[in-house]
Parts: structure tokens; C-alpha cells; sequence
């Protein structure tokens, strides 16, 4: 399960890198074609605003994975050991589901843009490839707070007081 998750963890940050990168060069190379060379080159805007959208759905896995969401504590933190470790197991597992909606969602909407075959206006790609993004990061929030979920299930069964620190 470890092997699966740093798999997971790598490819989203792969995909954080290059597409952060991507984003910065084409922002300011439009930047520089506006200013200086003037010749009309929209793509650039279409290509940023792509990268950014794969950019905040998986920066949102990320932030779910090492817990830097926000997230409002205030009942949570009036308990403590294995009441307040139920109590994140029944909030992961309510992620969990909501994620696993918006996935299977997500995958009719993509068969739906395969099969009109639209494409984007100034780069001409095909619009499943942005539409992706979707059910790419719901995807792996399914798989990591799964995997997140059953390290907490198995420590509210054990016979040691849990870390509910590093379980959330």
C-alpha cells in the first residue's frame, strides 16, 4: 500500500512541477509577446490557464494528503485518543465518498468530451485532456485517503492510544 502511495505522491508532484514550470514560461512569454513582439499568439493564455487548473486540483489532494487544508477543528479538538480518532475517520470517510462521486462523475463527463470530439479554441487540443485533470485527482484522493483511511481504521483497533496528530 506504501508502494502505491509514494507512486501516487510522485505523479502528483510530477505533474505540480512540470505544470507549475509550463505555466510561469507561457504567462511570461505572453507577457513578452504582448509588450515587445506584438504578434497575436492566444495560446499562451489557454496553455496557462490549463496548467493552472491541473495545478489546483491536485495541489488539492496534495493539501488533503499532508493535512495543510483548512479545516475547521473546534469540535474535533475537544477530544482526544480513540473518540477523537473516530470522529476523523467518520470525516475522512465523508471525503472519501464525495470524492468517489465526483470521480464517477468525472468519468462520464470525459467519455462525454471523447466522444464529441470538441476541441479548444486556440491550442486545438482536445478538451477531455483539461477535463482530465478531474478525474485524475479525484482519482488519487480516492486511492490516498483510502489507503489514509485504513491506517486509522487499523489504528483505532489496535491496543496502543493512536497519534491522532499524524492520523489527520
Amino acid at each position: 500500500m506504501n508502494k502505491i502511495l509514494k507512486l501516487c505522491q510522485r505523479l502528483e508532484d510530477s505533474i505540480l512541477v512540470i505544470t507549475f514550470a509550463v505555466m510561469v514560461v507561457s504567462f511570461f512569454l505572453q507577457v513578452v509577446n504582448r509588450n515587445i513582439i506584438k504578434f497575436g499568439m492566444s495560446w499562451f493564455e489557454e496553455l496557462a490557464t490549463y496548467c493552472m487548473i491541473y495545478m489546483a486540483f491536485l495541489a488539492a489532494e496534495a493539501g488533503l494528503r499532508d493535512g495543510t487544508q483548512i479545516s475547521v477543528t473546534a469540535i474535533v479538538d475537544k477530544f482526544s485518543g480513540k473518540t477523537k480518532l473516530f470522529i476523523q475517520l467518520i470525516a475522512k470517510a465523508i471525503v472519501i465518498i464525495f470524492s468517489v462521486i465526483i470521480f464517477y462523475t468525472s468519468i462520464g463527463m470525459l467519455q462525454m468530451q471523447v466522444m464529441s470530439g470538441q476541441t479548444s479554441a486556440a491550442l486545438n487540443i482536445p478538451m477531455w485532456i483539461p477535463y482530465f485533470a478531474i478525474t485524475l485527482s479525484f482519482g488519487i484522493i480516492v486511492l490516498v485517503q483510502s489507503a489514509i483511511f485504513l491506517g486509522m481504521l487499523k489504528a483505532l483497533f489496535s491496543s496502543e492510544t493512536p497519534d491522532t496528530k499524524e492520523a489527520a
